[in-house]
Formats: structure tokens, sequence, C-alpha cells
């Protein structure tokens, strides 16, 4: 396994959790598939609709999302929204990667610092 896919690997496994705090952050208003890539992408966090989809299914079987579908120029489409059960679990969430981000960047800063001594 060459270098490169050893960092495709660390990065896709560091996105993964980070993908489901944006997707459960971003549906406050009902928002379709298409719609919620576009949002993630226009901020700055591309996501592709193979991971997104599943994604999507996974945390409305866990009952943090819940969906409807609405026909709409004469096709279903899947609208998908934050729970109850998701937004009690959202600040929980939230309260973790700020506490894990701020001891990540501290531990990061402390080793740019060992490197320059």
């Amino acid at each position: 396994m060459g270098n490169d896919a050893v960092v495709d690997n660390l990065l896709q496994e560091l996105r993964r959790g980070v993908i489901v705090l944006a997707v459960l952050g971003t549906l406050n208003e009902e928002q379709y598939g298409y719609s919620i890539l576009k949002l993630l992408s226009d901020r700055g966090l591309e996501v592709d609709q193979g991971t997104l989809y599943p994604l999507l299914r996974r945390l409305e079987g866990q009952g943090l999302l819940q969906s409807n579908s609405k026909l709409e120029e004469a096709r279903p489409r899947r609208y998908y929204q934050i729970s109850e059960e998701g937004r009690r679990v959202l600040p929980v969430i939230k309260q973790e990667w700020d506490r894990m981000t701020g001891t990540v960047s501290a531990l990061l800063s402390e080793e740019v610092q060992d490197e320059s001594h």
C-alpha cells in the first residue's frame, strides 16, 4: 500500500465522523439529498452521493433523522429533517467535538513547538 493510499484512508476515516455531525447540524429544516450535498459543498465540505445517501438511511434507522416523500415534478423526493432524538443528541456530540478539536489542536501545536526546538 503506497503512502498516498494510507493518507487517503486516514482522511476518509477522519471525514466519516465529521460528516455525521455536519449532516445533523444542517437538517433543522427539511432538505432532500442533493440539496444537502450542495449545502455542504457550498460550505467547503465535499461529500459524494455514495457516502451521503447510505449515511442518511443509517441516521434515520438510528432515529436521529426523520424523512418523508413528496411528489415533485412528477417524481418522488425524500426529504430529511433532524428528529426529536437527533435534537437531543446533537448538542452532546457538538460538545464532544469542541472538546476533542481543542485537545487535538493543542497537541498538534505542542508537536510543532517541540520540532522547532
